[in-house]
């Protein structure tokens, strides 16, 4: 007969199924391995870290950087993405202030970047982070890379400064090229007629008698551009021998009726065209709708008589050489140092601590060709911007070189009491080229990688002239947008640039009469004499 109490001791030992399954559905490598569990244990197991994101982006069809509910916008589409690439949990999706994000810089719509930067606390294990997040974006968007920071890193307050660049085409410093309407039929029959451009004469302000309309378009989707840069400006001068043929110029005559030629060449020069050829087996009215699909555009040909004598007032002799360079530059010098922008952008009052801005340098020693369209490189480096500051200083600085405006407007414009309606240049030209983060790296280089472009220079050069070089000269190309602004640059349209032109009887050079007393309405203005 068997002990009770020796039944009870011997119960079989317990056994651990479920433990031992649960074991095996789970990867036994480490947890940087891992690449087989469900995204929730992912989420749980890895840890989240604090990097700092390096990206550029073409911003061509967005509302800018900053999230816009109802908007397409960078950052909206990067959240996506982060989600979409297990980044970002489902918990935090859509509540960037979850994961500490924060941006160095916002730009305006249509914008671009190539040296853009964000941080934040992400799921970045397994490795592929990079690509997962790039699977998720449009090509307009790229991820270089990142860098792992401290925890207390914000992208936008660790910025030290931000370069931007704006490319300006040549012909846009010309002051012959682009006139209004008024100016051109002031100057004919004069030794100096200025000679609107073909593409912009009826899209702008077109000149009765002086020529046709004419229109073309880019075939296709995309089309490849010949680019270089150059320090030497000397190259340019080649550019800008080439012959520009326009209709005869007549004065109140109707020779712009007459009958339409087949064939129109123009080739770089600075009335807005540079390199475009156009070809038509039909006879083609120019006063008509755009070119039908016979008709042929060819981007970054010479024109083959270019050693032929250029059109009077064609503006075909004008380069950017070493004496416009000293001058442009002497204009864009002056925004150097502290001063009060509240004329340069909008919203800000000018007793807003936040009108104060510290711009580093501001310079255009380079020039840019893309697929013969010459652009001049102008460069800004300052702590930070304000919405449109950039786009209306390089308004304001084109406007007096082009002398629609006299040098001391600039200074005036700084003034805390002054108001004055600045012209604000297309988006297309601009792009930030480059965050810098001085102090961050010099206080945690020896512990934390540096943050900077140095291992993304070559990436960032390929997308600038895979994608955003050739948007900017395409643009110009196709619509213009340059060309049109400049038509705006007059009296009429900005009464302000000739207000500190004024004599002591309130009469412009122009004719125009203004109260020398106000300027905007509220202070008055030594007067500065100059000459349209």
């Amino acid at each position: 007969m068997e002990n009770p109490d020796t039944k009870t001791t011997r119960s079989p030992p317990p056994q651990e199924p479920n433990l031992k399954k649960l074991k095996m559905s789970t990867t036994t490598t480490s947890d940087d391995d891992e690449t087989t569990t469900t995204d929730t244990t992912k989420k749980q197991r890895y840890k989240r870290r604090k990097v700092a994101i390096f990206f550029a982006y073409c911003g061509v069809g967005y509302q800018g950087m900053q999230k816009n509910p109802g908007a397409k916008t960078i950052e909206g589409d990067l959240e996506e993405a982060l989600y979409l690439s297990n980044a970002v949990p489902e918990q935090d999706r859509n509540n960037p202030k979850r994961y500490d994000w924060a941006r160095s810089a916002r730009t305006d719509k249509g914008v671009s970047a190539v040296g853009q930067v964000v941080s934040g606390r992400f799921y970045v294990d397994p490795p592929g982070f990079v690509d997962r997040l790039n699977s998720n974006l449009s090509p307009q968007i790229r991820i270089f890379g990142y860098k792992r920071v401290t925890a207390s890193f914000n992208a936008k307050k660790f910025c030290d400064r931000r370069r931007y660049v704006y490319l300006i085409p040549v012909f846009a410093l010309d002051p012959s090229a682009h006139r209004d309407r008024e100016s051109v039929l002031a100057s004919l029959g004069s030794d100096k007629e200025f000679v609107k451009c073909l593409e912009c004469s009826e899209r702008g302000r077109k000149v009765g008698g002086l020529m046709g309309k004419r229109n073309y378009e880019l075939r296709g989707t995309s089309f490849e551009l010949d680019i270089s840069s150059n320090t030497n400006e000397s190259m340019v001068d080649s550019e800008f021998n080439e012959e520009t043929k326009v209709f005869p110029d007549n004065a109140g005559g109707d020779d712009s009726k007459s009958e339409p030629r087949n064939e129109i060449s123009t080739s770089s020069n600075n009335n807005g065209v540079s390199g475009v050829e156009v070809e038509n087996s039909e006879d083609t009215d120019l006063n008509s709708e755009p070119l039908n699909d016979t008709t042929k555009v060819s981007v970054g040909e010479e024109n083959a008589n270019g050693e032929e004598k250029p059109e009077k007032g064609s503006g075909s002799e004008f380069c950017y050489g070493e004496k416009e360079k000293d001058r442009f530059n002497r204009i864009l010098n002056c925004y150097e140092g502290t001063h009060n922008f509240h004329n340069f952008t909008t919203r800000t009052k000018a007793a807003d601590p936040a009108a104060q801005r510290y711009i580093i340098s501001f310079n255009a020693n380079t020039t840019v060709t893309v697929g013969g369209l010459d652009f001049v490189k102008c460069e800004v480096v300052g702590q930070s911007f304000m919405l449109h500051q950039i786009r209306k200083m390089i308004g304001l600085a084109v406007a007096i070189f082009r002398n629609c405006a006299p040098d001391s407007l600039l200074e005036i414009a700084l003034q805390k009491d002054v108001n004055i309606n600045v012209p604000t240049a297309p988006e297309v030209g601009l792009y930030l080229d480059e965050c810098f983060f001085a102090s961050y790296n010099q206080k945690w280089g020896d512990s934390h990688e540096e943050l900077s472009m140095k291992d993304y220079e070559q990436e960032a050069e390929d997308f600038k002239m895979k994608h955003i070089y050739p948007h900017i000269a395409s643009t110009e190309l196709k619509e213009g947008v340059v060309g049109l602004w400049l038509h705006s640059l007059n009296h009429r349209n900005y009464p302000d640039l000739c207000a500190a032109a004024a004599d002591d009887n309130g009469n412009t050079s122009n004719g125009e009469s203004v109260d020398v007393g106000n300027v905007a309405g509220e202070k008055s203005c030594s007067p500065v004499s100059f000459i349209v």
